[in-house]
């Protein structure tokens, strides 16, 4: 019990420690997607795999307001045939770059999902999503990693631990989930067709070459 109890607190304190203003302006860019009609992808290894897929899931069905466009959102994980055809044929480190070159258009937004931060398949498809012009954000643990350091939006779970980064990691997704289901239609009944506030207005940096040299081991977080 005591083990339990232990995690639960370090779990507790772990959430309050969360950057939640960067998470708000997550909601922001998500939700600016929506209004604009563009794409949202979302890639990650191992349980971060998992939870790309149940983000797309939620993001996808459990986002429906009346009167809004609906979230296209997509992961890159799902599509085991197109994966594994790109994972022998141009690497691993490749499977979601190869990927964003079919789909992703200038003004998508592109979440890499990794507790470790230095995937090399994931730092890839960021590099090649901001090349091709989306908007990417991080999810990570740790000290971010390589990843923190390629993004337009990094979220560093304040934890050393995979487990609990995962966690924090699916209750970042459903909050995000509800935010743009409850929270931001009222902010725009209040503030306009938008309702993305003036003062997070988000601004893309420079565009990073489409390749990424790395040196970090092949982590599955």
């Amino acid at each position: 019990m005591q083990l339990y109890r232990q995690y639960a607190l370090e779990l507790s304190r772990t959430l309050s420690r969360m950057p939640w203003d960067v998470i708000d302006t997550v909601v922001n860019v998500l939700h600016s997607a929506r209004m604009s009609g563009n794409h949202i992808f979302v890639m990650g290894n191992g349980g971060s795999a998992a939870t790309a897929l149940h983000m797309a899931c939620d993001l996808g069905k459990n986002t429906v307001v009346p009167g809004l466009p609906r979230l296209r959102v997509m992961s890159l994980t799902d599509n085991m045939a197109l994966f594994s055809a790109h994972a022998n044929d141009n690497a691993y480190e490749n499977v979601f770059a190869e990927q964003l070159d079919n789909f992703a258009r200038p003004g998508d937004v592109a979440i890499a999902i990794s507790a470790s931060g230095n995937s090399p398949n994931v730092l890839n498809g960021m590099a090649r999503a901001r090349y091709l012009g989306a908007t990417t954000i991080g999810w990570c643990g740790n000290d971010g990693g390589k990843l923190a350091g390629i993004c337009d939006l990094a979220v560093v779970v304040p934890n050393y631990c995979t487990e609990q980064i995962e966690d924090v990691h699916l209750i970042m997704e459903h909050i995000i989930t509800v935010a743009l289901r409850d929270a931001m239609p009222a902010r725009v009944a209040k503030n306009g067709t938008n309702g993305t506030s003036k003062a997070r207005a988000f601004a893309l940096p420079t565009p990073v070459p489409a390749t990424l040299a790395m040196d970090a081991p092949n982590t599955m977080g």
